[in-house]
């Protein structure tokens, strides 16, 4: 075990090689195709099925699953990718348990929904393990896209520009593209490079050239890209972190959880990655439960994780809440930071109880701390952007911006709920705007 110069309760290496392969083993490992098909037959294929309404990039769920039961998955992962073109990711981190299997018939006269999401998949990994692409791309349009983010929403913007015949070049201020899906979350989720695997094959379709190392603002900027292409796609996400606005909120141990996961998505090794032997987490949304859980899974002794309101109003799903608590992490609630003690290094943090109303009760407690990970937010960063509203870039219909020739969607754009899903959703709608502009349909 290595152990930090700088803050001596954070240290690599507390585990064993086997215990790190067993903490970072897939989540949930992929059916074979025998379980596949019993689980599809438990689909009733309802004729207005609603997991197709609650899924958020309108999915045929009874069609896919009907084709995995008569033999065909590639059928099925053709009918899942031409609504979702990151269909595999999605079946990882998507929360089924909240949309299209809370809406499922079987849940609600059973309590145990069909496994939606491991079925999607099993049919998209069957596709994508043979290196086929199914889609192709149309004639040549003439017309060149700039998209500015590679995350999920530019991707899934770029990939059908792409397929509609235009060229489309994706820029990105990162190394490598996926945006969230390759740094933003749990390791353990997507295992064995998935994430890029996807891109690699998502790029098939040809058309699309990835520019990395391009920031919006520092090395492009909007009114140059609206001078040199056709039409700008805004999908760069949140990079900014709210800071921890209390006293010690600079002191040595406190991080940024997304850089915490960040670096552990990136670790070619995950022993090497330091981690406290007291961690306290910040936070009530999957950030904060992805990196709760990994700082355990890293062989942190406690973790806990913090929120200023009830366990009903955190944005993790009750799925996500009860992984963390089955791996070890408390969860506290109804508690503020206020302090973070230490000579230098973070030592311990303080908090304040509060009430429904946010209203302090002037009881405070203490926690040992050797490391804080703050996950309270993100926020966009950026000048000359369009308009702006809660501070996202204001959308209207699919994706159109104050301004003409640019449109937004994921993270960085107004009326989303940051899943990967909807990003997703948002791309493949604001792709479909621009194509009926670009050729006077729109």
């Amino acid at each position: 075990m290595t152990q930090s110069p700088f803050t001596p309760g954070v240290a690599a290496g507390r585990l064993d090689a086997a215990d790190y392969a067993e903490n970072f083993a897939d989540l949930h490992p992929a059916l074979d195709a025998h379980e596949a098909l019993v689980a599809a037959d438990r689909c009733y294929f309802c004729h207005d099925a609603p997991c197709i309404t609650a899924c958020p990039t309108d999915i045929d769920i009874p069609l896919f699953i009907r084709q995995i039961a008569t033999g065909t998955p590639d059928a099925a992962a053709k009918t899942i990718l031409t609504q979702n073109i990151m269909g595999g990711m999605c079946a990882r981190v998507c929360p089924t348990e909240t949309l299209c299997e809370e809406a499922c018939v079987r849940e609600m006269a059973e309590g145990k929904p069909v496994l939606i999401g491991q079925l999607q998949r099993y049919a998209t990994d069957h596709l994508q393990e043979q290196g086929i692409h199914p889609f192709t791309r149309a004639e040549a349009t003439g017309k060149k896209i700039a998209v500015v983010g590679a995350g999920p929403a530019g991707l899934a913007c770029a990939h059908r520009l792409a397929m509609l015949g235009h060229d489309v070049v994706v820029m990105d201020a990162r190394e490598k593209p996926g945006g969230l899906n390759e740094y933003g979350i749990a390791a353990y989720k997507t295992p064995e490079g998935f994430a890029q695997a996807e891109v690699d094959w998502l790029l098939g379709i040809g058309g699309i050239t990835l520019e990395h190392g391009t920031a919006l603002g520092r090395d492009v900027t909007l009114e140059g890209l609206k001078a040199e292409y056709d039409a700008v796609f805004l999908g760069m996400g949140l990079v900014g972190v709210n800071g921890l606005a209390i006293d010690g909120g600079d002191k040595e141990g406190v991080l940024n959880a997304v850089d915490f996961i960040a670096d552990l998505r990136q670790a070619g090794d995950v022993a090497t990655l330091p981690v406290g032997r007291d961690v306290v987490v910040i936070g009530g949304g999957m950030t904060a439960v992805d990196a709760a859980v990994q700082a355990k899974l890293l062989g942190a002794l406690n973790v806990t994780l913090a929120y200023r309101r009830g366990r009903d109003r955190m944005n993790a799903s009750v799925f996500e809440q009860d992984l963390a608590a089955s791996k070890g992490v408390r969860i506290m609630t109804h508690v503020v930071p206020t302090a973070i003690h230490g000579n230098g290094a973070v030592r311990e943090i303080e908090f304040e109880y509060v009430n429904a109303d946010m209203s302090g009760t002037g009881q405070s407690v203490r926690i040992a701390a050797d490391q804080v990970l703050r996950a309270i937010g993100q926020t966009l960063e950026g000048d000359g952007l369009p308009e702006l509203t809660g501070g996202k870039i204001a959308v209207t219909g699919a994706g159109r911006t104050s301004v003409d020739g640019i449109w937004a969607g994921g993270d960085c754009a107004s009326g989303g709920d940051d899943l990967t899903v909807t990003a997703v959703a948002e791309g493949r709608d604001a792709a479909m705007d621009i194509h009926d502009v670009l050729m006077g349909a729109g």
